[in-house]
């Protein structure tokens, strides 16, 4: 840490932004809550007092409110960059002592998967949790926290593992729904509704499912390095924890590994049906145009103007000419019924 810890006094400005980008700052000593709202200028002092740790929430927060924040804890002016930043690619990287992680978060929005962003700036002392976009409140994760003090004692490195741990349960429901739609459309794949329709329904999932393997897949790598590498915030009791938590990435990207498997399937199975069923109707077509070339050749041939056509002056001419036309297409459809055409 810098010396520019020291307290500042908030600029009007920034004291008016953080009306509406700080969610909660709350300060925690020996596992235990010591403060709630805790100033954004006494954030440095806190974060510095032994067997203390603060953990600021903030949401979509602003570039001068980040600015003042990175004077309190000594943080690397590319890192607030980052922070103030939505849109970026999950990663980990570090800043001397200071870890920052990039996550994406999702949820079920009436049905639809709404993407967010979720930044994490932890070093000795504090914990600053940043979330852009969708992305559910943290409020739960702070009371699950702090009913297991035990666990709160471990510090920032705790709450990073619950943060994380949250995110990842709140993939679970949309690999349910996923799941769920695509049983449906296994059932239905034998029915009778459009090809067209099918395939669009499966094309829509497995775009859905292909934004969600980016997300899942960098967590695994996150939640995997966390558990196996010496990071400053990271203690080793944390570590039993983490790797619950690679499981746990691991079990959610092998069932979207399993879903995508299914949906190409499912898509196949889909175009050999509509193949299928347009080779029943090529089929048909064909059958009943080979059926009707018979009188429409013959009546071809008698439509033309010759004068000098013998059966024309036969009295039997016309009643021959349809039974012969009558007979030749039920033969046709006989033989065309016991091939499967018609």
């Amino acid at each position: 840490m810098t010396d520019t810890r020291a307290a500042t006094q908030a600029p009007p400005a920034v004291a008016a932004a953080e009306k509406g980008s700080i969610v909660a700052c709350t300060a925690y000593r020996d596992g235990h809550r010591l403060r709630e709202d805790v100033p954004l200028d006494e954030i440095g002092r806190y974060a510095q007092t032994e067997n203390c740790v603060v953990w600021l929430g903030l949401y979509e927060p602003s570039e001068e409110l980040l600015r003042t924040l990175g004077d309190q804890l000594g943080l690397h002016e590319m890192l607030l960059e980052d922070a103030h930043q939505a849109h970026e690619r999950p990663k980990l990287e570090m800043y001397g002592n200071v870890v920052f992680l990039v996550l994406r978060t999702a949820q079920l929005v009436a049905g639809t998967i709404e993407y967010g962003e979720t930044h994490l700036i932890a070093g000795h002392g504090f914990v600053v949790s940043v979330r852009h976009g969708a992305s559910s409140s943290y409020s739960e994760v702070r009371r699950r926290c702090e009913r297991s003090p035990e666990l709160m004692r471990m510090g920032e490195c705790h709450i990073i593992h619950a943060i994380l741990d949250f995110i990842v349960d709140n993939y679970y429901p949309i690999v349910d729904a996923i799941s769920g739609e695509l049983a449906l459309i296994e059932k239905e794949i034998f029915a009778a509704t459009p090809a067209s329709e099918k395939i669009e329904r499966i094309y829509r999932l497995r775009a859905q499912l292909v934004t969600m393997r980016r997300a899942v897949s960098a967590m695994v790598e996150i939640s995997n390095r966390l558990g196996r590498h010496e990071l400053p915030v990271m203690a080793s009791s944390i570590r039993p924890y983490l790797h619950d938590l690679h499981d746990h990435a691991l079990q959610v990207d092998e069932a979207i590994t399993d879903l995508r498997e299914r949906l190409a399937s499912a898509f196949e199975a889909s175009l050999l049906l509509a193949s299928a069923r347009q080779n029943e109707i090529v089929k048909r077509l064909a059958g009943w145009a080979a059926i009707l070339a018979v009188p429409t050749a013959i009546a071809g041939i008698y439509g033309m103007n010759f004068k000098y056509m013998p059966e024309l002056e036969w009295i039997w001419g016309y009643p021959i000419l349809m039974a012969f036309m009558g007979g030749t297409c039920g033969y046709l459809f006989y033989r065309f019924r016991r091939a499967g055409w018609l």
